[in-house]
């Protein structure tokens, strides 16, 4: 039994707070959408609000605990980032996110410390050291906010991103060390210990995520374990994965973010358990990490660095980022829209805040300036580029329409490995479904591989009989292959506006992509070279292209478009949008 009432009492204040910051931090989500600012940014407010110059009156100052916290919250996002990333994004944007994860850091870090040392007024050092903070992308930031912005990126430009932000933290980490070491200790500060130190950041960081997420893979697969406990079993996995590299002095944050890819490219009856146990997970991970970073910093602060950190962003987001990003990207003929795009959603999250808190802890000299200019950065970055990531995507024509989709999906799995799909359509207004019975559907697509389950409507299943027919409203559960999905969700949208929004951007004809481009010349008028009448419609374009082709491309033959409008998980192009000039540009 306790005998210190007041430690009780301050234990529960404690737990009440918390709950309280929390709940109220989830409401705010509510929020974001209506104002268009990204949650992250709302979480980071009620975080500064209960800080001690907010209402709150919290006066939090532990630097140690809030990096600790922030660390393992960065590893729990990682780990969700890397289950969502399909290795099929690798075969279009490993090298070019690669470039960006290493020189993309350290390009930005040398224009912006440059401009910093001269800004501030400072030791070339610490300059460098300010640049080196806030040079690198955030995952957390750039993982919510592309995931939940509404739009649909094409796969090249959100692939690229994705990556870069999961793999940068090594370089961003060695720069910050290597800062701190020339000022606090110059005569250790070797090139030799600055290139050993990435080459076991990296390497280490690579076996562990590798191997970690090999063992956890065929874990997940081959355990017979209660639903709840398998999404613990990656958890926990993730965290062992990212100390043990930690202590290692590997990167932690790549060793899990592999590991997370690894596990979740392997699909598993328990896959989707994980999937949804780890995002609920994630959200938790960012909500509180965030209000701690907001806790942590004090706004009357910033306020006095407020020019010296408003020139830095603008510099950064202007051009330190962009002219990084024009040199990294320029063998990989990245067209100008998805270059301008991939400088912009250059976004600074918890990362930069985390490793501004090390010169803090190792004391280094006028290490609040850097941390409070450092957090004043994030801040902007997060109002000026979260805030307008869908708006400037569909600025920059970045975006391809969204895809029909099922309303939701399920996997029920017959075995360790092996699942059937099970599929949910609601019928819209005008659709083409709408009066039809479900069994014709089915016909449309083969009498075998595809089956009509259930018949809801208005909450209540439907006993299917020969005159049952589709009603607008009603859900409809099909039995079907997942490649057959998209062509389903066809029929159940709604008259007119899906179709006018694929036929603008992809154009009115689909053309097989195996038909020799000599035939559609000749069909069309279109003016080919000799050589390339030859070639199968796929080639032509991989060709004209002249780089890893994604959906959305597009290629001019004269006044009409070719537009890649699918593709199969191997990269294999599957159809291709032909659209035709206006009457009077005709042939």
């Amino acid at each position: 039994m306790f005998t210190d009432r007041s430690r009780m009492t301050g234990i529960n204040a404690f737990f009440l707070l918390t709950g309280l910051l929390l709940f109220i931090s989830v409401l705010a989500s509510t929020v974001s959408a209506r104002l268009g600012l990204p949650l992250l940014l709302l979480f980071l407010l009620v975080g500064m609000f209960a800080g001690e110059d907010g209402l709150g009156g919290i006066v939090f100052e532990d630097f140690f605990i809030a990096s600790m916290i922030a660390q393992a919250a960065l590893s729990v996002i990682l780990l969700d980032g890397g289950l969502r990333t399909r290795v099929s994004s690798f075969r279009v944007a490993l090298k070019p996110a690669a470039v960006l994860a290493t020189w993309g850091v350290i390009g930005t870090a040398a224009m912006l410390g440059l401009f910093a040392t001269w800004l501030l007024d400072v030791d070339w050092r610490l300059g460098m050291l300010l640049a080196s903070i806030v040079g690198s992308t955030d995952a957390a930031a750039v993982f919510a906010l592309l995931r939940n912005s509404g739009v649909r990126l094409n796969e090249r430009v959100q692939a690229t991103l994705e990556i870069e932000s999961g793999a940068n933290d090594p370089m961003a980490i060695l720069l910050v060390t290597a800062m701190v070491g020339m000022l606090l200790q110059p005569e250790t500060a070797t090139l030799g210990s600055f290139v050993w130190m990435l080459t076991s950041q990296l390497g280490l960081g690579a076996i562990f995520g590798i191997a970690g997420g090999w063992v956890l893979s065929r874990l997940m697969a081959r355990l017979s374990l209660p639903d709840g406990l398998y999404a613990l079993l990656i958890l926990s996995g993730g965290t062992l994965v990212f100390a043990a590299t930690n202590l290692l002095n590997g990167s932690g944050f790549l060793a899990v973010y592999l590991a997370g890819i690894l596990v979740g490219n392997r699909r598993s009856h328990a896959t989707e358990h994980v999937l949804r146990v780890m995002d609920g997970l994630a959200w938790l991970a960012q909500a509180g990490m965030f209000v701690v970073l907001g806790l942590l910093v004090t706004p009357s602060l910033l306020l006095d660095h407020a020019f010296e950190a408003l020139a830095m962003a603008v510099f950064l987001m202007l051009i330190a980022r962009p002219l990084a990003v024009m040199i990294g990207l320029a063998p990989f003929r990245y067209r100008r829209n998805e270059l301008a795009y991939v400088s912009w959603v250059g976004l600074r999250g918890a990362v930069p805040v985390v490793l501004a808190i090390v010169p803090v802890v190792m004391g280094v000299p006028d290490s609040r300036l850097l941390f409070e200019v450092a957090f004043a950065v994030v801040l902007l970055s997060l109002l000026v580029q979260g805030a307008t990531v869908p708006v400037v995507a569909r600025w920059l024509k970045v975006e391809v329409p969204p895809r029909d989709e099922p309303r939701d999906k399920r996997e029920v799995w017959v075995g360790d490995e092996v699942a059937v799909d099970l599929l949910e359509y609601r019928v819209e207004p005008g659709a083409r479904a709408e009066g039809l019975h479900p069994d014709e559907v089915a016909a449309e697509f083969g009498t075998i591989g595809v089956r009509c389950v259930a018949l809801v409507r208005n909450g209540h299943l439907q006993r299917l009989a020969v005159d049952s027919r589709m009603r607008s409203g009603d859900s409809v559960w099909f039995v079907a292959p997942d490649e057959l999905a998209e062509r389903i969700a066809r029929l159940f949208g709604g008259a007119g506006n899906e179709l006018s929004a694929n036929a603008s951007f992809f154009g009115e004809f689909v053309v097989d992509p195996e038909s020799l481009a000599g035939d559609l010349a000749d069909a069309y008028g279109l003016v080919l070279e000799p050589q390339e009448r030859n070639l199968p419609m796929r080639e032509l374009l991989r060709a004209r292209l002249g780089r890893t082709a994604v959906v959305g491309d597009r290629v001019e033959v004269g006044a009409f478009t070719l537009t890649v409008r699918d593709m199969s998980a191997g990269g294999v192009i599957t159809a291709i949008g032909l659209k035709c000039p206006p009457p009077s540009v005709g042939h």
